[in-house]
């Protein structure tokens, strides 16, 4: 079997079996032929049964491979192998190619064959035969009629010459005989007188002995009872007659006359060729059919031959085809090393395999020497990269025609940018807060420009000193801009708090110092000229006072604010638990807030924090409180259909801090929220603007942060409030929260 595979394997073997078997295909078609043709009827039936036999191997054979060859083609096609479906199309294309005109021939040849014997046997040729047959027996006939009526003269001239001789003797008899053999007018070869022994008894003129053929005992014994007994010789071409003398006693006249051998020959030719035509006319329909079988058999032949050879072929052509587009596939998904085998031919096919292979070796160089320089490019780009991503200032890199193709980490997280979205768009569409920085820069001489700008990103303001450059080559072209930016957000807040810290002691200071001496002036003012007026001058003087009075003291109020917020004490901080000030904010503000709906979302257990207690508890209560005063600024503007107070606190824990979120369905943040933590800036009439700025430093001052953000709807389509995050370091515990 492996020999058996090996062999069939072989490219020459394969392709000298199948020319074999396809050129055997003609050749048994015409011994079929031949032998079974049913003009010839004198091929032997050893022959016949020889030829049989060949034909059903071969068809035998050829469905065989038809069938092997056709389920594997099912079987590639089913696996979506390379080259399947064209080897299907060649094969169909062969088939097709080879049926219609085989089946168109055998057709026309069996209508030919039709036509030919509808013109063998039409009543033309049918008419001409009879008519040759008539002629010929007619022919005959009248030589047969003429002997018999001159046989009957003949005889009867002897008869009368008996009668009138009673005593005729034989030598008499013979004048007698040549007497009325002349008086004959068409002639007689020979005439005899014989006895019914068939003993010459008397020979008329021309009558030999050696020429003499004596009469049989039937026809003498037909002749006597009076008959004409006619006779053929065709070995002589005569006709004889033997007729019964009635004048004497045991005497017949015998004679012949000469024909023509040849009229009678094809008089014998013609009656043979008359008795065949009409057998074959009896056998028409059988004679048809045994020749569109034959035809049958040779297109069954050829057509097995042509599918054979057509899939033999087309697997030859659709192999490499396939080969080459599964090795194309395998390209494309990036498998350089494939190659396809290279047939030894010079054909285009086998040209088509080399430059393949020669094709994916040099696709192979190229990428080895692309990804050699890819790599190297991009470690230099990492590099730059990782030194750009490592710095907190953000930086942007501008083409020539001011549009980003570079941005670092700290400026995407800065701007908001994404890399796939904004990158390639001009500086304009992508920070358009720059666009006239940038305008300044190129609109001038200047290489350099720096401006601090502000600008707002989810929710937040923030400050960035921007410096922008411009980027040259060695030969001093442009190539490009540079943007590099800080955000000094945090800087300008520290200042300003500085600043306004300063401004605070030194009111503090100047304000203090005359309120006391102011108050104590009204005071005593009042008790001193109380006693003297009477009437409505002592109730001016009364109301005059009070107001000094209550000015001074909410004077000495914001005194004091600002002396808190200038001299913020060190938190003395211990270990405390969050949960528990919080819980406790939350109960006074419960008291202080009836109307409001409170959602507690808190851990149930102690959470430990160092942290001063005074402090913090301050911070929480003041931001519970915030989130209270929102709901009344919003109600003072207007109180939304069907809304309802609601304050949310959400407390969660990671490993080494604690969240808290306080929410509010209020009046929401402004959009410039970054400055609600400046000292003195307020969204609320009566507010001093300095209860934010303590609660971030007090939740500064213990390691924490506070941000604000919008709140999420509590139900959907809601009114959106304002949130306070506050995150605070906590002592982590055992139990991994």
């Amino acid at each position: 079997m492996d020999r058996l595979s090996l062999l069939r394997r072989n490219k020459r073997l394969r392709s000298i079996g199948t020319v074999g078997l396809v050129v055997l295909a003609p050749v048994l078609a015409l011994a079929t032929f031949f032998a079974f043709s049913p003009l010839n009827q004198t091929t032997d039936s050893t022959v016949r049964t020889l030829v049989l036999l060949a034909d059903f191997i071969y068809i035998l054979v050829i469905i065989t491979l038809v069938l092997r060859e056709v389920a594997q083609i099912i079987a590639s096609r089913r696996a979506q192998s390379a080259g399947s479906r064209l080897h299907l199309r060649l094969t169909a294309i062969f088939g097709v190619v080879a049926l219609v005109p085989t089946v168109v021939v055998a057709v026309l040849a069996v209508l030919s064959v039709n036509m030919g014997l509808e013109g063998w046997f039409s009543d033309r040729v049918s008419t001409a035969l009879g008519n040759s047959v008539d002629a010929a027996v007619a022919y005959q006939q009248e030589h047969r009629d003429d002997l018999e009526q001159d046989a009957r003269a003949l005889g009867a001239y002897l008869n009368i010459n008996r009668r009138a001789t009673p005593f005729l003797s034989d030598g008499d008899l013979r004048q007698v005989l040549n007497t009325g053999q002349s008086q004959i007018q068409r002639g007689l070869r020979e005439a005899f007188v014989i006895d019914s022994a068939g003993e010459i008894r008397a020979r008329g003129a021309r009558s030999y002995l050696f020429d003499y053929d004596a009469p049989s005992a039937e026809d003498l014994a037909l002749a006597s009872g009076g008959e004409v007994v006619l006779s053929e010789d065709r070995a002589q071409n005569e006709f004889r007659a033997l007729y019964r003398l009635a004048a004497f006693p045991d005497r017949y006249l015998y004679i012949s006359r000469e024909v023509d051998g040849q009229i009678i020959a094809l008089l014998d030719e013609t009656e043979q060729t008359v008795l065949l035509y009409r057998q074959v006319e009896e056998d028409r329909g059988r004679l048809l059919f045994d020749f569109a079988l034959l035809y049958l058999g040779f297109a069954t032949l050829m057509i097995l031959a042509a599918i054979w050879a057509g899939l033999s072929f087309g697997e030859r052509l659709s192999r490499p085809v396939g080969q080459l587009a599964g090795a194309a596939q395998r390209v494309g998904q990036g498998d350089l090393d494939v190659r396809v085998p290279e047939a030894t031919s010079d054909d285009e096919i086998a040209m088509l395999g080399r430059l393949f292979n020669q094709m994916t070796r040099q696709l192979k160089g190229q990428r080895e020497t692309m990804v050699e320089q890819n790599a190297a490019t991009e470690e230099s780009r990492r590099l730059f990269d990782s030194v750009l991503s490592s710095v907190t200032a953000g930086v942007v890199g501008l083409e020539e025609g001011g549009r980003v193709d570079f941005m670092n980490r700290s400026a995407r997280r800065l701007l908001a940018l994404v890399e796939q979205r904004d990158n390639g768009l001009t500086l304009e569409a992508a920070i358009p807060e720059f666009a006239s920085l940038f305008n300044k820069l190129t609109g001038t001489a200047a290489e350099t420009v720096q401006e601090e700008i502000k600008l707002t990103r989810g929710g937040k303001q923030e400050s960035l000193l921007v410096r922008m450059a411009t980027r040259r080559n060695e030969a001093g072209d442009l190539e490009g801009y540079v943007v590099a930016f800080d955000d000094v957000t945090q800087l300008v807040s520290a200042q300003r708090m500085a600043a306004w810290g300063d401004v605070a002691r030194r009111i503090a200071h100047e304000i203090k110092n005359p309120l006391t001496p102011i108050q104590l002036s009204a005071e005593r003012i009042k008790r001193k000229f109380s006693k003297m007026l009477e009437g409505e001058d002592q109730a001016s003087l009364e109301q005059m006072t009070g107001v000094i009075v209550r000015q001074t003291n909410d004077l000495r109020r914001i005194v004091d604010e600002f002396s808190k917020f200038a001299r913020m004490p060190e938190p003395e901080t211990r270990t405390e638990d969050i949960v528990q000030l919080l819980n406790n904010s939350i109960l006074l503000q419960r008291a202080g807030q009836p109307g409001t709906r409170f959602e507690i979302n808190i851990p149930d257990r102690e959470v430990m924090a160092e942290v001063d207690s005074t402090m913090i508890g301050q911070a929480l209560t003041n931001l519970l409180k915030n989130a209270g005063e929102a709901i009344e600024s919003l109600y003072e503007k207007g109180k939304p259909q069907g809304h309802e107070p609601q304050l949310k606190v959400d407390a969660s824990l990671t490993p080494n801090a604690i969240c808290i979120e306080i929410s509010d369905n209020g009046i929401g943040l402004p959009p410039d929220r970054a400055k609600l933590f400046e000292p003195y800036v307020t969204t609320r009439d009566s507010g001093t603007g300095l209860g934010l700025p303590i609660v971030k430093k007090i939740i500064e001052e213990h390691g924490g942060t506070l941000e604000l953000r919008d709140a999420e709807p509590f139900t959907d389509g809601a009114h959106r409030g304002a949130t306070a995050r506050i995150t605070l370091p906590r002592i982590p515990d055992n139990s991994g929260d």
